[in-house]
C-alpha cells in the first residue's frame, strides 16, 4: 500500500485499508510467487474479479477498458466505453455496466460445479445476482450482458444448454 501510494494499483483511486486486498498477478495457484514484483494492493471486488486469471487474461480485462478503468466496486469509476471490439463479431455489442459485468463472473465462478446449465436458469441468476448487488435489469441489459459473456467465451449456449469457461 504504502509503494502504490495509498492506491489502487488498477483504478489508481484511494484504497482504504479494510478495502485492500493483495492482488497476485501471476497467481499462486499458476506458480507466482509472493515477491514485490508480483503483489500489488487493489480492493476486494477487483482481486475477487481476476482471482486464478492467468496474467494474459488479467491484461485482457484491463486492455478492454480502452484506457478508461472502470473499477467494478465504483471506485474510480470512468464513463465505459459502449462498445467492445471482437474481431470474430462483424457488429460490436454494447458493453454492460463493468460492474454488472464483474457481479455476475465473480457469482459464477464462485458457485463451481453448481452453475445453472440451462438458459433460462442462467438469466434468472444473472437477475438475481444484480438485483442483489445494485438494482434490476431490463430485459435489454439482460440480453447484452449475456451475450458479453457468450462473446468473451465464458459461456457457451448449445439449444438450451449452458457450458462454462470461467
Amino acid at each position: 500500500m504504502f509503494a502504490q501510494g495509498g492506491l489502487c494499483f488498477f483504478c489508481s483511486s484511494p484504497l482504504p485499508k479494510d478495502e485492500a486486498s493483495v492482488e497476485h498477478l501471476v497467481p499462486i495457484a499458476r506458480a507466482g510467487s509472493n515477491s514485490d514484483d508480483n503483489c500489488v494492493a487493489c480492493c476486494k471486488t477487483m482481486n475477487g474479479l481476476l482471482g486464478c486469471m492467468s496474467l494474459k487474461e488479467k491484461i485482457r480485462v484491463v486492455l478492454n477498458q480502452k484506457g478508461k478503468f472502470v473499477c467494478p466496486n465504483g471506485a474510480g469509476a470512468v464513463a465505459p466505453a459502449t462498445t467492445t471490439p471482437n474481431v470474430s463479431t462483424p457488429s460490436p455489442l454494447p458493453i454492460p455496466k463493468i460492474d454488472n459485468y464483474a457481479v455476475v463472473l465473480a457469482d459464477l465462478k464462485k458457485r463451481g460445479t453448481s452453475r445453472p446449465r440451462k438458459v433460462e436458469t442462467l438469466k434468472s441468476t444473472i437477475r438475481a445476482t444484480v438485483k442483489n448487488a445494485k438494482g434490476t435489469l431490463t430485459e435489454a441489459q439482460l440480453e447484452t450482458l449475456f451475450k458479453h459473456l457468450q462473446i468473451n467465451g465464458k459461456v457457451t449456449v448449445e439449444g438450451e444448454k449452458v457450458s462454462y469457461s470461467v
